[in-house]
């Protein structure tokens, strides 16, 4: 759908917005976490639900979280494959989230 490579400013959650297709923003549910300063205004109310803690309904993208550094060597500062360039960064988070969607599609 989107992303945005950022901190978790209501900056960084506008920019993911304003790059989600237009038919999501309009019909869509976001389920998002406890950090709902970044995504006051951004999201409608009717549209966002916001989760407790604990209760499990971030699991998937918990998940990916922990996936894409252990996909992408270049985000683990340690390996010899680490990119210093923010470009490099973005195009390796790119390249890995269509492959990993295609994996999921099939």
């Amino acid at each position: 759908m989107a992303f945005y490579i950022g901190d978790c400013s209501q900056d960084s959650a506008h920019q993911v917005w304003l790059r989600l297709p237009t038919s999501y923003r309009q019909q869509a549910t976001f389920i998002t976490d406890n950090n709902g300063e970044a995504y006051r205004g951004i999201i409608p109310t009717a549209q966002h639900q916001i989760c407790p803690n604990g209760s499990g309904q971030t699991n998937a993208i918990e998940r990916f979280n922990c996936t894409l550094p252990q996909r992408v060597s270049r985000l683990v500062r340690q390996t010899l494959l680490f990119s210093k360039k923010l470009a490099n960064h973005i195009g390796a988070i790119k390249f890995f989230i269509c492959h990993y969607n295609q994996e999921v599609i099939r």
